[in-house]
């Protein structure tokens, strides 16, 4: 076998003794990384279809494009059953996610989200229509029940049963007359509805904003005050 050359090169002046008085060199200093953010989710809701668009039912998809929108976040992917988008508020990451599921199965997808990403639950907002509400009005609450909305009936029990997650409920009004409240949250919407449904987008934008940058509290009293009702109309 052949033997390969020794390229070691020994200093004249050193010397074993020297060598070893040689002052040791300190590896420099990591600098500590900072604490991991945990992304905020933010969900729309409604059903997945032309058929479905435009309607009450789905103003929380609405919602969440609008969002998207203004945040320049593309939902443009496939994730958990959900059309899905990552980007940033500010400096805080954040997902946006419509679930694909149809309305009485959100639970499936906000479920698998929440679990695969390890996201805490009060950094989950769920936007969704409320009948209860006066039309294009907006409330925002840091947990509840389901009020009978099979959407978030199903998203908590998806989520073992907990209801300690945010909510942004957006009002479509009440049925006239007799009509079935079922037909009744799959009409379209008429001409001054959208035009008053403008503002409420606007505001749910604001509202979102401040959610995620500086905390509930803020964001709360921004949606129920009484000078964000009036700018309504």
């Amino acid at each position: 076998m052949t033997q390969l050359p020794n390229f070691s090169i020994k200093n004249s002046n050193s010397s074993p003794a020297n060598t070893a008085k040689d002052p040791q060199v300190a590896p420099p200093k990591s600098k500590p990384k900072p604490p991991q953010q945990h992304p905020w989710l933010i969900v729309g809701l409604g059903n997945p279809g032309k058929k479905y668009n435009g309607t009450r039912h789905n103003v929380g998809f609405e919602m969440l494009d609008a969002i998207a929108e203004a945040e320049g976040i593309p939902i443009n992917t496939v994730n958990f059953k959900a059309l899905f988008g990552k980007g940033f508020i500010g400096n805080v990451p954040v997902m946006l996610a419509k679930p694909q599921t149809f309305m009485n199965a959100s639970g499936e997808s906000v479920g698998a989200l929440v679990s695969y990403y390890k996201i805490p639950l009060k950094q989950v907002l769920v936007i969704f229509d409320d009948l209860d509400l006066p039309f294009a009005k907006l409330r925002l609450l840091p947990k509840g029940g389901h009020g009978g909305h099979n959407g978030m009936r199903s998203i908590i029990d998806r989520l073992k049963g907990s209801r300690d997650f945010p909510r942004l409920r957006i009002g479509i009004g009440r049925p006239p007359g007799k009509m079935d409240t079922a037909n009744f949250v799959l009409r379209p919407f008429n001409k001054q509805e959208r035009e008053e449904l403008e503002f409420t987008f606007q505001h749910g934008i604001e509202a979102v904003r401040i959610l995620v940058l500086e905390g509930f509290d803020k964001s709360a009293t921004y949606v129920n005050s009484a000078k964000a009702m009036e700018q309504l109309g």
